[in-house]
């Protein structure tokens, strides 16, 4: 498909769950209206015991904890990429503390309605919600401190442009800390052109030395896999989009999809 085209799939079926979140309905990522008629799996991992965690923000779409290893420090300016209903911004303001910045960058309007209604729920002023694309960032040069994203960077078609935008955005020194969906091995033909299977995180993927060689080309050094954990798709879900033979190679093959956080500096 096009770029613009796979854009367009996943600001409708995000802001469908903005939406929902917004009438108080509960929609992760792998509910119907995202993913599939199917509950793909749950990719997301438990924010309850974290300082800053706001449950109106948990919108259930991420697939880690990019600030587990992201090594945010108090007063920090730290930008969050894919930011949603506003989840990682504020786990990240616990951490920077009131003298930082945290600004989330989504480019679905609904969502950024939902992490605004938040924000002021909270009263927070040190936190910034900004319309964008992560394709072309709408920040200056050498601005953060700290790049977190959470199961984000796989729904971009062009990655190499999204890193080169934190590269740019990053301060000399500074870092990122992301949480993504990769593959390890070969993903089945049938799942990249599954639009469905793309806004939930899953076709967008990309082969891990892959994704690794991108970071590598936009110049980041010290990059690293901070946390790598095997994300398991139900049979019912892979029997939906594979033949029976494309089912029994991807079974054989010893391809996996892994969620990994990811490490690297300017």
């Amino acid at each position: 498909m096009e770029d613009l085209k796979l854009k367009e799939i996943v600001k409708e079926k995000y802001g469908e769950i903005a939406k929902k979140s917004l009438k108080g309905e509960v929609s992760g990522c792998c509910s119907s209206t995202c993913c599939s008629s199917d509950d793909i799996s749950d990719m997301s991992e438990s924010y309850e015991n974290l300082s800053g965690y706001n449950p109106d923000a948990d919108l259930s779409l991420g697939c880690g904890i990019p600030t587990e290893f992201a090594a945010i420090k108090q007063g920090n300016t730290v930008v969050d990429l894919g930011s949603g209903a506003g989840n990682d911004v504020f786990v990240a303001r616990s951490l920077t503390g009131e003298k930082g910045k945290v600004i989330g960058i989504d480019f679905t309007e609904t969502m950024i309605e939902k992490a605004n209604l938040n924000k002021q729920k909270l009263g927070y002023e040190n936190i910034e919600f900004h319309l964008g694309d992560i394709e072309n960032i709408p920040l200056d040069n050498d601005l953060a401190d700290v790049v977190i994203s959470n199961c984000v960077l796989n729904l971009v078609p062009d990655k190499n442009k999204a890193f080169s935008e934190i590269y740019r955005i990053l301060k000399p020194g500074g870092h990122f800390s992301v949480s993504d969906i990769v593959v390890k091995g070969e993903m089945p033909s049938e799942f990249k052109k599954a639009a469905e299977m793309y806004a939930g995180c899953i076709s967008g993927s990309i082969d891990i030395n892959e994704y690794l060689g991108i970071i590598k080309k936009n110049n980041f050094t010290d990059i690293k896999i901070q946390k790598e954990r095997e994300i398991i798709l139900p049979e019912e879900t892979l029997r939906k989009y594979l033949s029976e033979e494309e089912y029994e190679q991807w079974l054989n093959s010893g391809s996996r999809l892994l969620s990994v956080n990811v490490f690297g500096r300017k």
